[in-house]
């Protein structure tokens, strides 16, 4: 399974040349550099551990100063451990990069999803509000806690109730990948992910494929300027 790490930037939508629109997430993918190696002869489980995001190191406290120097690696501000056979393959310094993955894989996307503070049932667990006329005074109640003499001293576990909605782990399983530039650290998969932009995301191989699931990604429209319009442009910018 690959795994890398990188970074929502938010939503686009882009054109095959047959004209098939692909509504698609923009996720920066800068190179995720190895700090540490794990083995299950020392640690227990084979794994390796990426920093992305390099931090000063004025603003690094002696533990990171001291695990950078071990591995000889600058400081970062995240660190994620990220596991599988193909990741086992890699040493301390080495880059991990987006040209892993290539248009038409299916991926798993695994980041944190929005908070919404403490909310209530209608929006937490999507149930129906009560009537609204004819003197009801019940709306956006939580409903009856009776348990038909189950569990008479409380409140059964897993009861349906408000409180904290939101900023959890999410994946979203067997997303497609659209397109994959290396050169710009960037990839496009179709559909939304979890979390606000910016935040954090992991990008794996999809764990729960289906049979005959593969897409083939039709080419897009490549809008890149041409060497020779660019030529003509720039002298009558000079002027």
């Amino acid at each position: 399974m690959k795994q890398i790490l990188g970074r929502k930037m938010g939503m686009t939508e882009v054109f095959a040349e047959d004209g098939t629109m692909y509504p698609v997430t923009v996720i920066e993918v800068l190179p995720n550099v190895v700090t540490q190696v794990k083995t299950v002869e020392t640690d227990g489980y084979n794994a390796i551990q990426v920093g992305l995001d390099e931090k000063k190191e004025s603003r690094a406290n002696k533990c990171e100063k001291g695990h950078a120097k071990k591995a000889g690696t600058p400081v970062y501000y995240n660190y994620r451990e990220l596991k599988g056979d193909e990741m086992t393959n890699y040493k301390v310094g080495d880059q991990v990069t987006v040209d892993m993955f290539q248009a038409g894989d299916v991926v798993d996307v695994v980041g944190t999803s929005k908070g919404h503070g403490y909310s209530g049932t209608i929006k937490r667990w999507n149930m129906s509000i009560g009537p609204k006329g004819h003197g009801s005074g019940y709306h956006r109640g939580q409903g009856s806690f009776a348990n038909q003499g189950r569990y008479n001293h409380g409140v059964m576990p897993g009861k349906h109730m408000s409180g904290h909605y939101g900023n959890e782990s999410s994946t979203i399983l067997n997303l497609l990948v659209v397109a994959v530039y290396p050169e710009k650290n960037a990839i496009l998969i179709r559909g939304g992910v979890p979390g606000a932009k910016k935040s954090l995301v992991v990008i794996r191989s999809a764990i729960k494929t289906q049979l005959g699931q593969k897409e083939v990604v039709k080419p897009l429209i490549d809008r890149t300027p041409k060497q020779e319009a660019v030529e003509e442009a720039a002298p009558e910018a000079a002027e």
